[in-house]
C-alpha cells in the first residue's frame, strides 16, 4: 500500500492512524502519547483549552513520548450572539432546577457574565512557539497568513472536511492531509457554511472518500464509523492513505471521558446516536438522552455556537459531577457496538494494525 506508506513519511509515524482531536477533555496528553508512541498519530483536542493549558499539555505529551503528534482547533467565528439569551435561559430552567443551579434574579444576574473566549491566535502561537509537528483544524481553514507561517516553520496541517467542494477549497489553502468525515463520525461535523447545510453536510463516509481522492492531490484521510482494521482496510481499498478514528479510543485506559459518559457508551448500538445542536448550536452526532429530547422538542432553537455551548457548560458540568449521563453530552459514531473496555491505546492500535494486515495480505512494515 505505497499511498499508506507516503502518508506514514509525511507524518512521520509507523501506522497510518490517526486519533482524533476530540475537545472537552476526552484526549488526555496520556492518550495522545500513548497513540503516538504506538506507531499511530495522537491527537490534542485543544479547541478548549487556555493557551497556557495547551503548553502544559503539550509539553506533558513530550515527557511521556518522543514521537510526532498533532493538535486540533476550531478554525471558526467564537462571536457571541446573545440575542435569544432569555428565552433559550427559560427553556433550560428544567434542567437548572434538576442540578440547583440559579434561577430567576440569580439567572438573569449571571446573563451578564456570559461570554465566549476567543483564544485561536494565541492557541496557535503556543503551537509554533512549542514547535508542534502537525495542526489539525476543524469546522473550517486558517488565514492565508496562518498558513504561510505554519509551513515556513515545517508544521504539516490537516483540515476536516465533509464533502468534495470544502476539500478543494481545503487543498487550495495550503492544507497538507484532508481529513474525509463522513456523517458516521461522532461528535460535531466539520461543515465550513451550515447555511447551506443546517444539520452539517451529511455524506457517508465510504460514498465521501472516493469522491474526494479522485478531486484532489494531498493525502486523504477516512474518518467517521471507522472502528477496527476491516475499517482501515476498506478506507485503503477506496483510496484512503490512512484513517482517523475517535470513538474508538474514547473507552481506552487512557481516556478521559467521564465514567457515565463510557458505560452509556458501551451499552449503546448503532441505533442510540442522533444528529443534535442543542448542546452547543452547531450540529453534532452523539447518543440521544433525555436533555436531547427535551430540548428538541421544544419550539426554541438553540443559540448559535459558540454560545449555546457556554450557555450549556455549566449544566453539562454540573451533570458530570453528579454522574447524571442524561445531561451530559454523549458524543459518539454509529460503530458502538465494537467499543471495548479495558484496553490500552497501544493495544487498541496494534490489534486494529494486525486485522487490516491480515486483510490487505501484507505486513506492518508495508505500511510505513
Amino acid at each position: 500500500m505505497a499511498a499508506a506508506t507516503a502518508l506514514c513519511k509525511l507524518l512521520g509515524v509507523r501506522y497510518p492512524l490517526i486519533q482524533a482531536g476530540m475537545a472537552g477533555g476526552v484526549t488526555t496528553p496520556e492518550l495522545v502519547a500513548a497513540v503516538s508512541e504506538a506507531g499511530g498519530l495522537g491527537t490534542l483536542g485543544a479547541a478548549y483549552m487556555q493557551p497556557e493549558q495547551i503548553r502544559t499539555a503539550v509539553r506533558r505529551i513530550r515527557q511521556l513520548s518522543s514521537r510526532p503528534f498533532a493538535v486540533n482547533l476550531f478554525a471558526v467565528s467564537m462571536q457571541d450572539d446573545w440575542t435569544r439569551l432569555d428565552e433559550v435561559q427559560e427553556q433550560l430552567r428544567p434542567a437548572r432546577e434538576r442540578f440547583g443551579l440559579p434561577l430567576g434574579e440569580a439567572a438573569a444576574e449571571s446573563q451578564h457574565s456570559y461570554s465566549t473566549p476567543d483564544w485561536f491566535d494565541e492557541q496557535l502561537d503556543v503551537l509554533l512557539q512549542e514547535e508542534v509537528p502537525v495542526v489539525s483544524t476543524a469546522f473550517g481553514l486558517l488565514t492565508e497568513s496562518r498558513m504561510r507561517e505554519l509551513h515556513r516553520r515545517d508544521v504539516l496541517v490537516t483540515a476536516m472536511v465533509t464533502t468534495v467542494r470544502e476539500a478543494l477549497t481545503a487543498e487550495q489553502s495550503g492544507a497538507d492531509v484532508i481529513v474525509a468525515q463522513g456523517s458516521d463520525a461522532g461528535g460535531h461535523r466539520s461543515t465550513f457554511d451550515l447555511s447551506a447545510h443546517p444539520q452539517g453536510a451529511l455524506v457517508g463516509t465510504f460514498s465521501l472518500v472516493p469522491q474526494i481522492v479522485d478531486a484532489v492531490r494531498v493525502p486523504v484521510v477516512a474518518a467517521g464509523g471507522i472502528m477496527d482494521g476491516r475499517g482501515l482496510a476498506a478506507a485503503l481499498m477506496l483510496g484512503a492513505q490512512g484513517v482517523q478514528m475517535g470513538t474508538r479510543f474514547l473507552t481506552a485506559d487512557e481516556s478521559g471521558a467521564h465514567p457515565a459518559y463510557q458505560q452509556v457508551l458501551l451499552s449503546s448500538n448503532e441505533e442510540s446516536t442522533v444528529m443534535t445542536n442543542v448542546f452547543s448550536g452547531r450540529p453534532a452526532r452523539g447518543i440521544s438522552n433525555a436533555f436531547i429530547r427535551s430540548m428538541e422538542l421544544s419550539e426554541v432553537k438553540p443559540l448559535p455556537f459558540p454560545s449555546q455551548n457556554t450557555l450549556t457548560n455549566e449544566l453539562r458540568r454540573a451533570a458530570a459531577a453528579q454522574d447524571d449521563a442524561d445531561y451530559m453530552s454523549l458524543w459518539a459514531g454509529q460503530g458502538t457496538r465494537l467499543l471495548t473496555a479495558g484496553e490500552s491505546a497501544a493495544h487498541i492500535v496494534q490489534r486494529v494494525m494486525r486485522q487490516a494486515e491480515s486483510l490487505l495480505g501484507v505486513h506492518a512494515v508495508s505500511l510505513h
